[in-house]
Order: structure tokens, then sequence, then C-alpha cells
């Protein structure tokens, strides 16, 4: 099989480095930059396989100037950064990596909902200033505890796993219940959002974020909330109203909240693109923090969107876009998106 010339952009050294193993019988260029038509991408026109990221814009222009390109292979679970229109008219395959953390987001929800019910930040924070007293620091059992997950795709089954092992009791809501694993897992679906809001001592979130899914927690519903609960979300800014959230806070309907997203990241598309250089330059995440009344709450706890982030989870990312790329130059494409 003749060499083909592969073109990656915005990759890291340790990323190069491995696929130049992997590809050694293959022309690669790695691009520094993202790829759009403001671009002069001269230097990577003869590419016949390109690998890009959501920064990149691949459309018509791009397309135009690239007529060699045979496959596209994105880092990324989202694919409307490419025209997938103009790509099949010119017989361009594309495929994406369709998941990647889904067990470490869960694991990183948990996180959050431990620190919460143990005080493990305030416990650490107090002992870092030589006192050891216990005295505002009794945290709750989870065990026996209902948690209600908003959300049942691979995330949100992996929580519900690791919720049971907790022997806690579970209950969720989805656009399209799982009968299967909700017979597999030992939990109970809900007929709405609401009911789940009512019976849950923590509610966790793990839905896309959709026109049907903006602000799935609102002040319409704040009152449908079980006083007390705990509120974790991981998954998108826009799922909870901000407003909401504060009202419910100071009206002790929310006794504590754990936040990995918030909703002023409107911005963001996909969480690998925090590791953007680019994306850095762009966007000052800790101004977006320091302007949010809700990092001097005592009971919220905010992580920087750092769910998705283990080593594991980005060498994953690396790894089905390996396999796409191996997969159609043996002529078995997969992964493709249509």
């Amino acid at each position: 099989m003749a060499g083909k010339t592969i073109t990656f952009s915005l990759t890291e050294p340790w990323e190069e480095e491995q696929l130049k193993k992997i590809f050694k019988n293959h022309k690669l260029l790695f691009f520094p930059a993202t790829i759009d038509s403001t671009i002069n991408i001269d230097k990577i026109k003869n590419a016949e396989i390109l690998s890009v990221f959501v920064d990149s814009t691949i459309d018509k222009k791009v397309l135009d100037q690239m007529p060699k390109l045979k496959f596209i292979a994105t880092r990324s679970t989202g694919f409307d950064h490419i025209d997938l229109k103009e790509c099949a008219k010119r017989k361009i395959t594309v495929s994406n990596v369709p998941s990647y953390g889904e067990n470490t987001v869960a694991e990183h929800t948990f996180a959050l909902i431990l620190n919460i019910s143990r005080r493990i930040f305030d416990s650490v924070e107090r002992t870092r200033k030589g006192a050891f007293e216990y005295e505002g620091l009794r945290g709750f059992d989870l065990k026996g505890k209902t948690i209600g997950v908003l959300g049942t795709g691979r995330i949100g089954m992996h929580v519900i796993q690791i919720a049971k092992g907790f022997e806690m009791n579970v209950v969720a809501y989805d656009l399209y219940p799982n009968k299967e694993m909700e017979k597999k897992l030992g939990f109970r679906y809900l007929k709405t959002v609401n009911a789940v809001l009512s019976a849950s001592d923590v509610v966790t979130l793990h839905t896309p974020y959709t026109k049907e899914t903006h602000h799935l927690i609102s002040l319409k519903n704040l009152s449908k909330i079980k006083k007390g609960c705990v509120l974790i979300n991981t998954a998108r800014g826009k799922l909870v109203e901000t407003a909401a959230l504060i009202k419910g806070l100071q009206q002790r309907i929310i006794s504590a909240a754990g936040l990995d997203v918030l909703e002023e990241e409107a911005f963001l598309k996909e969480e690998r693109q925090l590791l953007s250089k680019e994306f850095a330059k762009k966007y000052d995440l800790k101004t977006v923090l320091e302007e949010h009344v809700l990092t001097e709450h005592p009971n919220v706890f905010i992580t920087p969107h750092n769910a998705f982030n283990s080593k594991e989870a980005i060498q994953r990312i690396l790894n089905a876009t390996i396999e796409n790329i191996d997969g159609f130059l043996k002529g078995k494409p997969v992964n493709v998106v249509k």
C-alpha cells in the first residue's frame, strides 16, 4: 500500500511521537494552527487524510483548497465544524470519536458528591491551618440516600453503577429509557424530571445541551426540588439557570452544589478544546469564574471544567483517532458520521 499524506492540526508533542511510530510508512504533516478559510493552508493542500479538532472549520472554501482529501478524522465527538454535505459531494469520509470519558466524568461526579457529603475540602482547609477540631465538619452517609440521574447515556449509566456500589437508591429520567439496563442495574425510571427532583437527596445532570434541556433546573421547577437536595452538574452549564441555583441556595432548597460547568461556558463546544493553546488565547476562564457570584458561596464547590481531564481519557481520544485512520487506510472506515 502506497504511503498517504496525513495532516494533523494542533497536536501535542506526545501525540506526534505516537503517531509517527504508528504511521511510519506514511508522510505525516503537523500543522501548528487551527484550519479555516482565513488560514493559509498551502503547505498542507496535498493532504489525503486530515485530522482536526473542533477549533477548525472545514467548509467549502477549505475543501476547495484540498483537492486530494479523501478522509477527515475529527478528534472530537461533535462534528458540526465540518460541512458534511460538501464532504459527501466530494466523496470524503468523516469519522469522529463517539465517546472517551464516560467513566472519567462519572468518577469526577462522585468526587464532587463525596467532597460535599464528607466535607473533604473544608476538612483539608482546616488542617492546613493547623486546626484539628471536628466542629462543623459532620457529613452524611450516601448509603440509603436517593440519587436522581437526569440523562442515562454512557456517563449517566456509569454514575448509576457507582451509586449502586454505595448502596444508594437510584431514580432516573431520560427521553429514551433503557429498560434493559434499568432491570440489570436495579434502578427506576420516573415519568418526569420534576418527579426525579422531588424524590432525590442528590440530583446529578448528564444530558446533552439542547433546546429541550435548556434550563432543565430553573425558577419554574425550583419548588419541585426536595428540600436540602445536593445538586451536581458535570454536563453543560446552561442546563441550570444560575438565578434558580442562587435562589435555591438562599432558601436552602439546595443545600450544596458541586459544579464542573457554569452557565457562561456557552462558547465551549467540547471538553478537549480546553487543552488547546488557541482556546486559552480566546477565552479567560479565570475571569469568567471570578465574576461569578457562586464562587464565593461556602456551599458551592466549583472545578474548572476538569471532569474529562484524565490521562486515560485523553489517550482514548488519540487511540480512537488512530483506529479511525487505520480503518480508512484498510478500506474499512469506522465511526463514520453521516
